[in-house]
């Protein structure tokens, strides 16, 4: 049984010696291919395959159209939206995900950059606290979990809507419920979005919600760009001179935010929530952990193409 890991934005050698060992002690094969620069070459990779394992790797039909062996494909991380799962079907190809490991990297991604914004990118100037300033979470899962948990540890005040979680899950973790969405923009001068994309949620967050933050707003985005009406949100920056943008990746209109609004913004180069080397062990283990039980057991907990 081969299985290969496809990875254009590699796995920490820590976390390669880790699947290493997984799909070893199981009595497979493995292969990888990294740092890949064009489609053409995972293609290539996947010919002889039993089973694949990617990162943010698109999987559509030109890759299954070759890879003749290939039975299962697992996203290491939560977000699956680089997986055709319309086409893995088509192909008889289990699609899979990790959810939950990526989590807590996640969530400190959102503090380093919220912590870096308001204290000035560290210039000298004088910055702001966030102890008890108001934060609202426009999602509640696993990150958004994590999220509430550090956002205690600097007494902030936590509120949280999500229509598919229970008010005792949230105040369980210290976050009051808020049913009504516009009602969590209105209220909190920090909002972070962890929102999955799909067809509901895509160009959700734009201007009838942003227009509500309060003076000093900051929206942090660990999820995904095209959840963001940018023309929106580019409205509310071209209205409010206080409103900041913190994102886990670049906009399409980030020549324009350069342009214009020079120091209300952070946009990491690379999505950069899950590039930790304690997140890469947890991801990169689960999936190959997933490949072995469904290979030696038929586990298939988290297919995704059901």
């Amino acid at each position: 049984m081969k299985v290969l890991i496809a990875t254009e934005k590699p796995f920490a050698p820590i976390a390669i010696r880790q699947i290493s060992q997984i799909i070893e002690a199981a009595g497979f094969q493995l292969s990888t291919l990294e740092n890949y620069t064009d489609p053409s070459q995972l293609v290539a990779a996947v010919a002889d395959a039993d089973a694949l394992i990617v990162r943010s790797d698109l999987v559509n039909s030109a890759v299954l159209d070759g890879a003749k062996k290939l039975k299962i494909v697992v996203r290491a991380g939560a977000g699956y939206d680089n997986l055709d799962l319309v086409a893995c079907t088509a192909y008889n190809v289990i699609a899979m995900n990790t959810p939950g490991q990526n989590s807590n990297a996640v969530a400190e991604l959102v503090f380093e950059l919220i912590l870096y914004q308001i204290r000035g990118g560290f210039s000298g100037k004088t910055g702001t606290e966030l102890r008890l300033k108001t934060i609202g979470l426009h999602g509640f899962g696993n990150v958004g979990k994590y999220v509430a948990d550090i956002a205690k540890g600097f007494g902030m005040d936590i509120y949280a809507y999500d229509p598919f979680v229970s008010e005792r899950v949230m105040k369980n973790y210290g976050a009051k419920q808020v049913t009504r969405l516009d009602e969590l923009y209105r209220m909190c001068q920090f909002i972070s979005l962890h929102l999955p994309f799909n067809d509901i949620t895509k160009k959700s967050v734009g201007y009838d919600l942003l227009k509500y933050m309060p003076q000093n707003a900051v929206l942090v985005n660990t999820a995904r760009k095209e959840v963001i009406d940018e023309e929106g949100l580019l409205r509310v920056f071209g209205e409010r001179s206080d409103f900041c943008y913190l994102s886990d990746v670049e906009p399409a209109s980030k020549a324009l935010f350069e342009e214009k609004f020079k120091g209300r913004y952070i946009f990491t180069s690379k999505k950069m929530g899950a590039q930790t080397e304690e997140a890469n062990i947890n991801a990169g283990a689960a999936a190959a952990r997933q490949v072995v039980n469904y290979f030696k057991t038929g586990n298939e907990k988290y297919r995704l193409n059901k």
